[in-house]
Order: C-alpha cells, then structure tokens, then sequence
C-alpha cells in the first residue's frame, strides 16, 4: 500500500514537472542563441576597430532576410558583403546554422543580408528577432522571442518587454501595440 502510495505521488510530481522543465530548457536555447548572435556582433565591432578595416557578418542562408542558416564574419576591404580572398579579405569566423525549430531574422532593410562594421565601429541601425517557432505560425507567443537592436554606433542590446507580456517591444512604450509582430521579416 505504501509502495502504490508512492509510486502515485512520483507520478503526480512528474507529470507537473516535466512540461515546466521542457519550458525551461526551451528558454535556454532561445537565449543561446541570441546570445550568440550577440557575440558574433560585438566580435565583428570589435575587430573592425582592432584592424582599422571595415568587418562584415553575411548570412550563410539561401533566403534574404535569413540568417537561420548561420553567418559568416570576415574582413571586408571593399564593402562589397562578399569574401574575397584573392582581394585581400580574411574569414574570422563561421557559425553554424541554427536548428530547424528556430528562426532568426534581419528586421530592416539594411540588415537583410549584412551587416559591416565600418573602421570607426559604427554600422547602420537594425534589429534581429530570434525566435522558437515550433509551432510554425511565425508569431512570436511569450518567452518564444528575443529582439537583439544595433544601434548607429555599433552597440548591440536586447530589446526590453516593457508591458511584462513575455513578447519583446520595438520601443519602450509598454503596449501590446509596440510588442514585435512576426518572427519573419
């Protein structure tokens, strides 16, 4: 009787903790993975600096906007947004594609493709929305987004959830209305 007594109990216990550890796990590699695309950012400001020469992160994707695909940082002599040894341009860095439950995409123009760093640090204004979209609908549900913004001078932040809904705003006016919409450009 106490054995059954028990073995219930562990199951009741198991059942409510594993959907809340699945959770938790989820909002890990979210974070990792904006995280990462963090890094890459500052590496790409940083060496730019260093080297005195403007610095481009190119996404590895066939879609424009994609950067789900992983990207490319390297050295960009010319500005062009292509690697090109032969000119004199050097790969820093390569990462790796993201997995296919998980999308992360340039929200402006000018971040559809590339970004560069020129020598001064600055870059163009933009933003990044990384999402898990594991359900496949590409609306950014609570705690399944992160906004990663770059601003003029090069600086990398992420975007705050001023209204506390789980969703990222675009500014920091707490309403659902500045809250991001998509997680596809």
């Amino acid at each position: 009787m106490e054995l059954m007594v028990t073995v219930a109990i562990a199951g009741i216990l198991l059942g409510v903790a594993i959907p809340s550890f699945t959770s938790i796990i989820s909002s890990n590699r979210l974070t990792t993975y904006a995280n990462e695309l963090v890094t890459a950012l500052n590496l790409a400001r940083s060496e730019a600096i260093k080297r005195g020469q403007p610095v481009t992160i190119r996404h590895n994707g066939s879609t424009s906007g994609d950067w789900s695909g992983g990207w490319t940082i390297f050295t960009d002599l010319d500005s062009d947004g292509a690697l090109d040894v032969a000119n004199g341009d050097t790969l820093l860095r390569n990462y790796d594609p993201l997995p296919t439950s998980f999308t992360l995409r340039g929200t402006t123009p000018s971040y559809t493709n590339r970004i560069t760093y020129q020598p001064s640090g600055t870059s163009a204004n933009g933003s990044f929305v990384v999402c898990d979209n594991s359900d496949n609908n590409d609306i950014p549900e609570a705690n399944t987004s992160r906004l990663i913004i770059v601003n003029i001078v090069g600086r990398v932040r992420m975007g705050l959830d001023a209204n506390n809904d789980g969703i990222p705003n675009t500014n920091s006016t707490a309403t659902t209305a500045s809250n991001i919409t998509s997680c596809i450009p």
